[in-house]
């Protein structure tokens, strides 16, 4: 049996440890939730009050495509985090995720290139006691945090991927 365990590789021995993880615990689930609440309120501040109140961050090449390309893999994000609450099969949920990867990397690419926002206005929907928080973030900063977004998105996603063909064989021997 050990000379079995030895000749496997570290990602079968990573999938076996994982799949018998897939169903996670009540406080996970729990966490799961919390983090999914957590998130709807970030893309709330970040995102739609700073749109709506005009506060400058948003430029005017901020557009339709632009929108659609910052709006929709967060709010994809938010439904797989709480997606994990309601299925409670981690496995499940890996192909979501690593579409998810990929629609990251795409926007961040696009947003990239079209740059429509302003960080010098970031900050400007916090209150005045927390705008220190987010007052480091520059234009250049932004643009290093998405092309870092743009090399790790895709590679966390193919990860993603393969991970739940390995889990899903290791849950279909059980």
């Amino acid at each position: 049996m050990s000379d079995k365990k030895a000749t496997k590789n570290w990602f079968a021995r990573h999938a076996e440890v994982e799949a018998k993880k897939d169903i996670p615990s009540f406080s996970k689930r729990v966490g799961e939730g919390v983090g999914a609440g957590i998130l709807v309120i970030l893309l709330y501040v970040l995102y739609v009050v700073p749109q709506t109140s005009s506060t400058g961050f948003f430029t005017s090449k901020f557009g339709p495509a632009e929108t659609f390309l910052l709006y929709v893999p967060a709010v994809l994000n938010v439904v797989t985090t709480a997606a994990k609450v309601v299925v409670s099969r981690k496995n499940m949920l890996r192909p979501l995720e690593a579409f998810g990867g990929v629609l990251f990397a795409v926007s961040f690419a696009w947003l990239l290139v079209v740059f429509p926002f302003d960080f010098s206005h970031f900050a400007d929907v916090l209150p005045n006691f927390l705008r220190f928080l987010l007052l480091w973030i520059s234009n250049d900063v932004a643009k290093v945090l998405m092309v870092l977004g743009i090399i790790v998105a895709p590679v966390v996603a193919i990860y993603t991927a393969i991970l739940y063909v390995f889990v899903r064989r290791e849950l279909s021997k059980s």
